[in-house]
């Protein structure tokens, strides 16, 4: 009732020129709109809310109506937002509607639902609202489902995979520990055949050493058998090595005195008048 009087307070003071311009462009605005004239009830309704700055919210939001059916959706949305900060329920509720509407995408539905929960906020009356709520609800209760079941399969693929990682790693140390074994035989066959070249060489190397001793051995024997002893030559003469040695004794002195004749015949002058042989 204080609204209506306030608007016709307004109504009174304003100039009646004015007021018929206003009503000639909301009716304009309007036969526009119904025959899907989107763009002439938005050029019309732009002029009524921002040109003359006309303070109705029912002009809002036919404004913002327009601009969604032009598939303005940036100015549509500001335009609902402003509707949904009025003090009139209903217009507020069916301003929330519309955002909730706007924002039913896959991505965005959670926030379609709190707009929802806004309108029927606003007047639980609004069954359009309503059946939207419960539209939206069910879908975004399919998403998560479908989410919980998307995470399920990536957690069940990710843990077969990490089976089968397990596995391939499992049969890769064991060819390692197989090839690591086979290396390892490998070595013990050659260090094996090492050292059983090494004693073949070692005995050669024996044999080769008791050869050459026995040859040693051969050449002495066959040397005394050849070369008796001065001994066993001293015991065929029945000579002592005392008497043998007296005699080597003897024998040197002899030598010494005959070399020395030797010097002095050499040295004694040979008579003048005889020749010399």
């Amino acid at each position: 009732m204080k609204a209506f009087l306030i608007l016709l307070l307004l109504f009174i003071n304003a100039d009646p020129t004015e007021i018929a311009r206003i009503n000639r462009l909301k009716n304009k605005a309007e036969v526009a709109f119904e025959h899907g004239q989107y763009d002439v009830a938005a050029t019309n309704y732009r002029l009524l809310y921002d040109s003359i700055g006309v303070d109705d919210p029912t002009v809002g939001l036919n404004l913002a109506h327009s601009y969604y059916a032009l598939g303005d959706t940036a100015n549509a949305k500001l335009k609902y937002q402003s509707v949904a900060s009025s003090n009139d329920k209903k217009l507020k509720s069916i301003a929330y509607q519309q955002l909730g509407v706007m924002a039913k995408t896959p991505a965005t539905l959670s926030e379609s639902l709190q707009y929802l929960k806004a309108a029927l906020k606003a007047d639980p009356a609004n069954e359009e609202a309503r059946y939207n709520y419960e539209v939206v609800k069910k879908l975004l209760d399919q998403q998560k489902e479908q989410q919980q079941d998307q995470d399920q399969e990536n957690k069940d693929e990710n843990k077969d995979q990490d089976k089968k990682d397990q596995e391939k790693n499992e049969d890769q140390n064991e060819d390692q520990e197989n090839q690591d074994q086979k290396d390892q035989e490998q070595q013990q066959k050659d260090q094996e055949q090492k050292d059983s070249e090494q004693k073949d060489d070692q005995k050669g190397d024996e044999e080769k050493e008791q050869e050459q001793e026995g040859e040693q051995k051969e050449e002495e024997k066959d040397q005394q058998n050849q070369n008796p002893s001065t001994k066993q030559k001293l015991e065929d003469m029945n000579i002592s090595e005392e008497k043998a040695r007296m005699i080597l004794e003897a024998m040197k002195n002899n030598e010494i005195q005959y070399i020395q004749q030797q010097k002095r015949k050499a040295t004694e002058q040979p008579d003048s008048g005889k020749p010399d042989w």
